[in-house]
């Protein structure tokens, strides 16, 4: 081994065999070998994880960083700090809210123009698909977009409206034949237009839940499992707040339907009656739940119902959550946690008797997988890159606007106390992220499909 390689060695290494201790062997960014704690070679560049558990680094899949033309929202440099910051290594950016939405080869053209040079971690992109640009997705399949967005009902921004469920049996077949993934925010339109007269306090987060139902989830679901299975098409649902959804997909699934699912620490970490009068920073779509389907939900994650779980990190300038008038129905809804996702589903997880490795397949080999990136992400393995975390798990904090790295800090979890802190996060053998020192030059690659 050449003296300026890598070996990073700890006494609790996730290893294929589970944790144990290991020495980690790194050469060309990539892990060469997985060995014993005490198999490092003279001359070796050795970093000490002493008693930190060592995991591949977070991939999440579900990210809005908004630029270009909405930087003032959330950017490539601020979103990719937050993300070294809370061990995520790789990250997939949603088709919109940026402007030009990455609806065309042009406009993906501009996004890594925007990002290139910015990122501190590993970032793809992924295509939208809206009514009037079936031309666009095959050039854009070919340009390495890591798969397809669309809505089923509003978006909230103008540049990327809804399909119908027309569009999208007519666009099924072509999708089908590229193989691509389709991501669908799957809320049906007609059960949304029956609930959308609110009545009630505007402060009151019920009032908000009452005009997105469970039954706006399961609708959407039914018709996309009838689309999957009659075209071959392979569909993923995001962001699942209710049991029900994920039980009518694993049912499809176990019947050959060629179907997945995520859900997000929101949805595991909050409930709807807990949520105070005003606080609009919970605000989302689909909402944030009764108690009974966080804990269903959690069920269906320990029984393998779910592939993934990821943030949906959506941060808007803070004037547009409304929080001063409280107004849930005027909220903009999304929520922002792409730095808290480790802590945030870790703090859940071990409330509810799981071990840490759990975390592993929910935040790293799922994600990594679902994006098609598996045999070079989320897994410390000979052969994939040596992203790693170095985290730990019983220390605890407080969630405070001072730490958080995103554009904008608002964000549910502020003022509550979390377990887990990341120590360090490694992209490719290389420290990109560290706890207490200053953030090293932005190393992060902007990746394709052809990466996988």
């Amino acid at each position: 081994m050449p003296v300026n390689e890598m070996v990073l060695r700890g006494s609790q290494v996730l290893t294929a065999d589970g944790l144990r201790a290991a020495s980690i062997h790194v050469s060309g960014g990539q892990i060469g070998r997985v060995r014993g704690f005490d198999q490092v070679p003279r001359g070796a560049n050795l970093v000490e994880a002493g008693d930190a558990l060592v995991f591949p680094g977070l991939v999440d899949t579900h990210v809005h960083v908004n630029e270009p033309g909405r930087a003032d929202w959330e950017g490539f440099a601020s979103a990719t700090r937050a993300a070294a910051a809370g061990g995520v290594t790789t990250l997939l950016d949603m088709p919109l809210n940026s402007i030009p939405a990455t609806t065309s080869v042009a406009a993906l053209e501009a996004k890594r123009a925007a990002a290139r040079g910015r990122c501190a971690v590993d970032t793809g992109f992924l295509g939208g698909l809206v009514p009037d640009n079936a031309g666009e997705v095959i050039p854009l399949h070919s340009a390495g977009v890591f798969g397809f967005k669309c809505f089923l009902c509003p978006s909230g921004v103008d540049e990327f409206p809804a399909v119908s469920p027309a569009d999208l049996r007519q666009g099924a077949p072509a999708l089908a034949a590229l193989d691509a993934l389709l991501m669908v925010h799957a809320e049906w339109p007609p059960v949304l237009e029956r609930h959308a007269a609110a009545s009630g306090d505007r402060r009151s987060y019920a009032t908000w839940l009452a005009t997105r139902p469970v039954e706006a989830e399961t609708e959407a679901v039914r018709f996309l499992i009838d689309l999957a299975r009659g075209s071959g098409l392979r569909v993923h649902v995001v962001h699942a707040s209710a049991v029900e959804t994920v039980e009518l997909i694993g049912a499809a699934r176990a019947a050959g339907v060629r179907i997945t699912v995520e859900t997000c620490p929101h949805y595991l970490g909050f409930a709807a009656e807990e949520i105070p009068a005003g606080a609009t920073e919970y605000k989302c779509a689909p909402p944030i739940r009764e108690a009974r389907q966080r804990e269903a939900l959690w069920d269906a994650l320990a029984r393998g119902r779910l592939d993934a779980v990821v943030s949906d990190h959506s941060p808007v300038p803070p004037g547009m959550k409304r929080r001063e008038e409280g107004d849930f129905l005027g909220a903009w809804g999304g929520i922002a946690s792409l730095q808290l996702r480790l802590p945030a589903v870790w703090t859940e997880a071990r409330a509810r008797g799981h071990a840490p490795e759990r975390l592993a397949k929910w935040l790293c080999e799922g994600p990594a997988r679902l994006a098609g990136l598996g045999g070079r992400k989320g897994a410390i393995a000979p052969g994939s890159d040596a992203d790693l975390v170095l985290w730990r798990p019983e220390e605890e904090f407080v969630v405070d606007e001072s730490m958080l790295r995103h554009r904008h800090r608002l964000t549910p979890w502020l003022g509550r106390t979390l377990a887990g802190v990341v120590e360090a996060t490694y992209l490719r053998g290389e420290r990109v992220y560290a706890r207490g020192a200053a953030d090293p030059p932005a190393r992060g690659r902007l990746l394709t499909r052809f990466d996988s």
